[in-house]
């Protein structure tokens, strides 16, 4: 007689809530032209509970704001400064740091350049969550000029602004300009780059 064998069926493993929190935010991910035009005042973020003006805000996605060799001093920098007044999103900027970042460690190794990211984003980009598809006209009627929930953080930059700087010596110089392009592709506004000889300073 063949005796009965209790099968238990194995379930998925729960998903962490930052990955859920990661996954939702993937899923409303918008264009940068949804916010790049500066708008909005900066909202405050304070350790202190009373001066915050909102009490969260997203994770900062930004790893490292210098990258390479900091101790050695180079002969050249090269600054990339944006054209226009813009809001970059912290998404945009850790994109570019991975890409030129990249270039650099490839060509020059861990020690033959030293790159810095001049911008941090400040502001918390807030949204109002209204329902969309068939019949959201009855589900939500909206709310003008409505505060919103933090979605998203973002630096805020003026006219001329430095956003990457890279020092390299001489003979590395196209290399860091190469890199320094990678970042044209990952932020949405024009911009140029100023080359520096660190011994006309002194």
């Amino acid at each position: 007689m063949i005796s009965k064998v209790n099968i238990i069926p194995l379930l998925p493993k729960p998903l962490k809530t930052s990955y859920i929190y990661q996954i939702a935010n993937m899923a409303k991910l918008r264009k940068a032209v949804a916010y790049r035009s500066i708008e909005r005042p900066y909202t405050r973020r304070s350790k202190f509970k009373k001066h915050n003006f909102v009490r969260s805000s997203p994770n900062n996605l930004v790893v490292r704001y210098e990258m390479g060799n900091h101790k050695k001093k180079f002969e050249y920098t090269l600054i990339l400064r944006t054209k226009t007044a813009i809001q970059l999103r912290h998404n945009a900027i850790e994109a570019a740091r991975q890409s030129s970042n990249r270039v650099l460690e490839k060509d020059l190794g861990k020690v033959g350049f030293f790159m810095k990211i001049n911008v941090y984003p400040h502001h918390i980009l807030r949204e109002n969550p209204l329902a969309s598809g068939a019949g959201a006209d009855r589900m939500s009627t909206g709310m003008k000029k409505s505060f919103g929930k933090p979605i998203s953080i973002a630096a805020q930059l003026k006219v001329n602004q430095p956003i990457f700087t890279v020092s390299v010596d001489k003979g590395a110089i196209p290399i860091a300009r190469a890199a320094l392009r990678r970042v044209y592709t990952k932020i949405p506004c024009s911009c140029s780059i100023e080359l520096i000889d660190n011994k006309e300073k002194k």
